[in-house]
């Protein structure tokens, strides 16, 4: 799958910026974002309406399943692109599904079938700031940060059987 990242430069700042944080913080600002902001962005993403939400479901539950270490692995794994069948899965998502996929797996953080966030957690003040950066971004920029953001993860899609 061929993925072209947007054109606005500040939003390919923002996803820099993100990158640049160590894998667990940023899943942890992946998880502040769902916190604060997520409940209204990602139901609301354009496109969502013709994603077929069954395909993230079926892969969100292979990771439900899995124990609260494997989870957290496979959501490293996805970040950091190592090739494993689920990475290898994800990969093969379009952007907005790997959307829903994530948005699923704050879920999941939330009701306690994928393994949370510690509670007394605190994000570091770089991850912090952009979170707070991401905060004022106009609605339409902030869905377009988070697709570059999850888009190019995972590892590519095997042809044949291999996926």
């Amino acid at each position: 799958m061929t993925y072209t990242q947007t054109g606005d430069p500040t939003i390919r700042e923002h996803v820099q910026a993100w990158r640049q944080l160590d894998v667990d913080q940023q899943l942890a600002l992946f998880w502040f974002i769902y916190k604060e902001m997520g409940k209204a962005i990602t139901p609301a993403a354009p496109g969502a309406s013709t994603v077929s939400p069954e395909i993230a479901e079926g892969l969100f539950n292979q990771v439900q399943e899995l124990s609260h270490e494997q989870q957290l692995q496979i959501q490293r794994d996805l970040i950091n692109k190592v090739d494993t069948q689920i990475s290898r899965q994800y990969g093969s998502l379009g952007e907005t599904t790997k959307l829903l996929f994530w948005y699923r797996l704050s879920q999941g953080m939330d009701n306690g079938t994928i393994i949370p966030i510690p509670g007394d957690y605190q994000l570091p003040s770089q991850a912090k700031a952009l979170l707070d950066r991401i905060k004022n971004l106009a609605f339409e920029q902030q869905i377009t940060l988070f697709r570059d953001y999850v888009a190019p993860m995972g590892a590519e899609a095997k042809a044949g059987a291999g996926l």
